[in-house]
């Protein structure tokens, strides 16, 4: 019985340390969205969670999956992008707006992660047509890949009002940004497959988008985008794979990393 008693002890310590943790990453995060525009060092977010730098660096990693520092280069491409699909703002005033100082290496890094140039991806943005559930049958159908050595499948699951585009890849870093490894699109719940893809370290990333027939609103969902982030990764060594491989989609949360690459536009490319 005494025994029982510790442990139940030790588990409620661990869970207030928990939620502790989670709330002091929170505040930093709220910080990290109030001032975009400003320098923010490891320092200043830190003092917004009141814990030591390194104490604060470790928890956030251990809780948001990458470091504060490219957590908040990741908030600053997604109001970019953001910013270049609802105003008239110039690529320049954005770029000092979300904390660059040389529109060149903000242009650079865009590209990069993101997928597009900003004057591409509002060019694009205004070209674009949103895609109905049988534009995803089609392309299921044309661009399905052959088996590979390496090949998965798993269930996805939303919450039961949904409907829409699930996107579904593997990524090397746990944030999805830049192009996945290998990636899928379904339009609704039930088993995926994924293939062709090395052995290595990855990331099982997902990302939904409701349907809507506003060019605006499906571009940019908000709140009204279900994501999947995973516990941990996915090993792949001789073809063995280890690792959950099930997609639950919920609500967004303030600690998931943000979405950077431009995934509607991408997918409409691909049809």
């Amino acid at each position: 019985m005494r025994t029982m008693t510790l442990d139940i002890k030790e588990d409620e310590r661990y869970q207030l340390t928990q939620d502790t943790h989670l709330q002091a990453v929170e505040s930093a995060v709220r910080v990290m969205r109030a001032h975009l525009h400003e320098l923010l060092t490891l320092s200043d977010l830190a003092d917004a969670a009141c814990l030591s730098p390194f104490h604060f660096n470790r928890v956030f990693r251990r809780l948001v999956g990458i470091p504060p520092g490219e957590y908040l280069g990741a908030l600053r491409l997604q109001e970019a992008r953001h910013l270049l699909l609802s105003t008239p703002l110039s690529v320049t005033d954005i770029c000092f707006e979300v904390g660059y100082n040389s529109p060149g290496s903000f242009t650079t890094r865009f590209t990069q992660l993101v997928g597009f140039s900003p004057r591409l991806l509002r060019r694009r943005a205004q070209e674009f047509i949103p895609p109905g559930l049988e534009d995803n049958a089609r392309q299921r159908a044309r661009h399905e890949p052959l088996p590979l050595r390496n090949t998965f499948s798993g269930l996805v699951s939303v919450p039961p009002t949904f409907q829409g585009i699930i996107n579904i890849g593997l990524f090397s870093r746990p944030i999805p940004q830049g192009a996945p490894i290998c990636c899928t699109r379904l339009t609704g719940p039930g088993s995926y497959r994924l293939n062709g893809f090395p052995d290595g370290v990855y990331y099982l990333l997902a990302a939904a988008f409701p349907l809507n027939t506003d060019p605006q609103a499906y571009l940019l969902p908000g709140e009204r985008m279900l994501v999947h982030k995973p516990e941990g990764p996915l090993v792949i060594i001789n073809g063995h794979i280890s690792g959950e491989r099930n997609v639950t989609l919920r609500p967004q949360r303030l600690t998931d990393p943000p979405l950077v690459m431009e995934l509607p536009l991408r997918q409409r490319a691909a049809l």
